[in-house]
């Protein structure tokens, strides 16, 4: 078996070594190690180059998800590893993941600034087409110690069997970075391929450390990108049963953003992408018939999941306001 690991970089020298330092340590030792770098100017590729990856130069600073694709079609492995570069892996995480047989897996994932919270787990979509990283914030504990089959697994620290990019193909490159791997999970959704969640396998990611979390160009690009996944996945039936949820999740995520002083940002990606809709709306061909059960068993799970550490108020307004009465 050879497993190849994918890592796309941009800047943050310090953060690039220590995950490297982490899969150097791996109990399934990687056959090779592909950085992908996006234009870095801290030297962080030629500190990757002197700890044994091989380096591959975007030539810009080229996004997420072209430089993963490029890495993926370098690859040559029949597993494939995509990790951000500020993760840290625990060392039986590669073992753990590949032993599960399933299309693709991922752990555990902590954040590294508060271990004992969850940075994230699988995205979970709603009706409104916008996505909660199940766990995100939350406190570890039994909630998030259940192994479960997944559609959507966060690119965060993730192994894939490589004969799945054959079927549901790569990252869409125009969705640069955010919820482009939604947009994938979505996919391999509609083509009934699914993973796992191996809670046994765990990771430590420092999150956002390439932008911030509400930064303009961050809030700005998940904002025109929840308007793709509508386009690329909705039929014209999905649509219309889903126009109260839609502008209720996407309305409440702008109030969030403006919250973070971001709200400026969050109507420049809603213009874009509703400017660009058509485009996309052309590619909602092979649309998942089944999509608004599989929405329907998200919003449910979402529902499960928040009680126990406290219902986050979006969720708790988006069911008030979509369903009468948040359960």
């Amino acid at each position: 078996m050879r497993l190849a690991v994918v890592v796309p970089v941009w800047n943050g020298r310090p953060l690039v070594e220590k995950l490297l330092a982490s899969v150097a340590r791996q109990t399934l030792h990687p056959d090779r190690v592909l950085v992908v770098d996006n234009g870095s100017t801290d030297g962080a590729p030629e500190a990757a180059r002197q700890l044994g990856a091989e380096v591959i130069f975007m030539g810009r600073n080229a996004g997420f998800a072209p430089a993963v694709n490029r890495g993926i079609r370098e690859a040559d492995a029949e597993w494939i590893a995509v990790l951000n570069s500020d993760v840290e892996l625990a060392p039986d995480y590669f073992a753990l993941l590949t032993a599960t047989g399933s299309w693709f897996a991922t752990g555990r994932i902590l954040s590294a600034n508060d271990p004992g919270r969850i940075d994230g787990t699988f995205d979970l979509v709603c009706r409104g087409a916008t996505a909660w990283r199940a766990g995100n914030g939350c406190t570890d504990g039994p909630a998030w110690r259940t192994r479960r089959p997944i559609w959507s697994p966060p690119w965060t620290a993730v192994v894939f069997r490589a004969a799945l990019f054959e079927k549901a193909g790569l990252l869409e490159e125009r969705f640069e970075s955010y919820l482009e791997d939604v947009d994938f999970g979505m996919r391999c959704a509609a083509l009934g391929l699914a993973g796992e969640y191996v809670p046994e396998a765990v990771a430590w990611h420092r999150g956002s450390a390439a932008l911030g979390r509400w930064h303009r160009d961050t809030v700005r690009r998940i904002s025109r990108n929840q308007a793709w996944l509508l386009a690329r996945h909705y039929s014209a039936r999905d649509l219309r049963a889903c126009v109260w949820p839609a502008a209720v999740a996407q309305a409440l995520w702008g109030l969030v953003a403006l919250r973070h002083a971001a709200g400026f940002a969050w109507l420049r990606g809603k213009v874009e992408g509703l400017r660009r809709f058509p485009e996309f709306r052309k590619e909602c061909v092979n649309h998942h018939p089944l999509l608004l059960n599989q929405l329907r068993t998200n919003e449910a799970l979402i529902r499960k999941l928040q009680r126990s550490p406290g219902e986050d108020l979006y969720w708790r307004l988006y069911f008030l306001l979509t369903t009468g009465e948040a359960k």
